[in-house]
């Protein structure tokens, strides 16, 4: 289950890992990532969404990891809800739920790839008002009502009440405001590159304010992502991974967001899990930037766990 941050900065941070979904890579890595997450201190498994780019599809890979994994939570971080049909996504996530025995929470958000919803041909105007119709969908159909009087629901039903936990992707005060109506958290996708303990804990401030004005009790669930890289040549690997992925900003962009990924030493790690969980998030994503699952071992013994 999710877990949630009290009001001053959590003593512990639960630390998850990512599948290496945007790399090439084959049933092997498959099976040895899956197998050593679960077998490993981590809270959860996350699987990210891209589309026109080199990365596995989500839902499969979410699939993968359900049927070989029994302890880990898995999440999307992110599914681009609106590039989706929310009824086939719904039916798909529900699938997703019943084969974890209820282990996902399902991250969403818009993204800011016209690619990716043009591959789909998705339209990408009014994303974030069709996200919030999109989640009331999912929800109805979670719930067993039929898209259409004359058909029967969509199934199968979750496993956990009332459909997986969903997890925003939202960053603006607005995007917060929205999501606090409907979300159980907020994953902040500022710190890919490297936390900042300023930025992180300002986040953390206008998530609880917006939880407070939108009139919850409960505490948001906080988490964020990270790109890192251990090992031989882990600062190369780090800076082309980066690079690779964000050029479809331009290079100029992506040459300066590489540069900004710096955690690519044990030492770096260590800060950067010290610097999220300070400013009092529940939950960091360490994603990977290589198919070597090799990494799992380098990361334990970096982070002495």
């Amino acid at each position: 289950m999710l877990s949630h941050a009290p009001e001053a900065a959590s003593p512990v941070v639960d630390i998850a890992m990512t599948l290496p979904t945007m790399l090439p890579h084959g049933r092997t890595e498959v099976l040895e990532w899956c197998r050593g997450i679960d077998e490993g201190p981590w809270s959860s498994l996350a699987v990210p969404e891209r589309v026109a780019y080199t990365s596995h599809s989500m839902t499969v890979q979410l699939a993968a990891a359900a049927a070989l994994t029994e302890r880990v939570r898995l999440w999307t971080t992110i599914v681009v809800l609106p590039s989706h049909n929310a009824v086939r996504m719904a039916k798909d996530l529900a699938s997703v739920d019943r084969l974890s025995d209820g282990r996902l929470t399902v991250g969403v958000g818009v993204g800011g790839r016209e690619q990716d919803y043009r591959a789909v041909a998705a339209p990408f105007d009014r994303r974030w008002q069709r996200l919030d119709d999109q989640i009331a969908t999912m929800r109805a159909t979670w719930a067993g009502t039929p898209p259409e009087p004359d058909l029967d629901p969509v199934g199968p039903p979750p496993v956990q009440p009332d459909g997986p936990p969903l997890v925003s992707g939202a960053i603006g005060p607005k995007a917060m405001a929205r999501a606090a109506h409907w979300a159980a958290g907020i994953d902040d996708g500022t710190s890919i590159t490297r936390p900042d303990a300023a930025n992180l804990a300002d986040v953390a401030t206008r998530v609880r304010a917006a939880w407070t004005e939108a009139g919850r009790t409960d505490k948001p669930h906080l988490s964020t992502s990270i790109w890192y890289a251990l090992g031989p040549d882990a600062e190369t690997r780090l800076h082309t991974y980066a690079f690779d992925y964000l050029r479809i900003f331009g290079d100029e962009l992506a040459t300066a967001m590489a540069d900004s990924a710096t955690i690519h030493t044990p030492k770096a790690l260590r800060e950067a899990v010290d610097t999220v969980r300070d400013a009092g998030f529940d939950e960091l994503f360490l994603v990977p930037t290589t198919t070597d699952p090799a990494e799992l071992d380098r990361t334990r013994e970096a982070l002495g766990i």
